[in-house]
């Protein structure tokens, strides 16, 4: 189980990326792309063009994890790729957080999504 705590590295792939990509090829972009040790215990956080998606791939020190969440409407907020130059940005648990939970982090607004009654 991925736990969120203060001291969880996190970090966001800024570039889209396939879905369609699981273990090896979320491995590839971590070590690849990223320039970081995908074993390092770090939560890499990464979404598809229209940010109706996101996977993250977390190492608990016996294998990886694939988290993934798909949303019926509505997008995540994700910052621009030209916010980073190494392709990559590093948030904290709380930020992450409220980004899976529909907080534009920038205005600090619930975003506009699909809820089921």
């Amino acid at each position: 189980m991925l736990t969120l705590t203060g001291s969880l590295r996190i970090f966001l792939a800024l570039q889209p990326c396939d879905m369609r990509r699981s273990f090896d090829g979320l491995h590839a972009i971590v070590t690849g792309t990223l320039g970081e040790d995908p074993r390092s215990g770090a939560v890499f956080v990464f979404t598809n063009r229209n940010r109706s998606i996101i996977k993250l791939l977390h190492w608990d020190g016996t294998g990886l994890w694939v988290h993934a969440k798909r949303l019926e409407r509505g997008t995540f907020q994700w910052p621009k790729p030209s916010q980073a130059a190494d392709g990559k940005l590093k948030l904290d648990a709380t930020a992450l957080a409220m980004l899976t939970d529909g907080i534009d982090l920038r205005g600090g607004m619930r975003r506009p999504w699909f809820e089921r009654d």
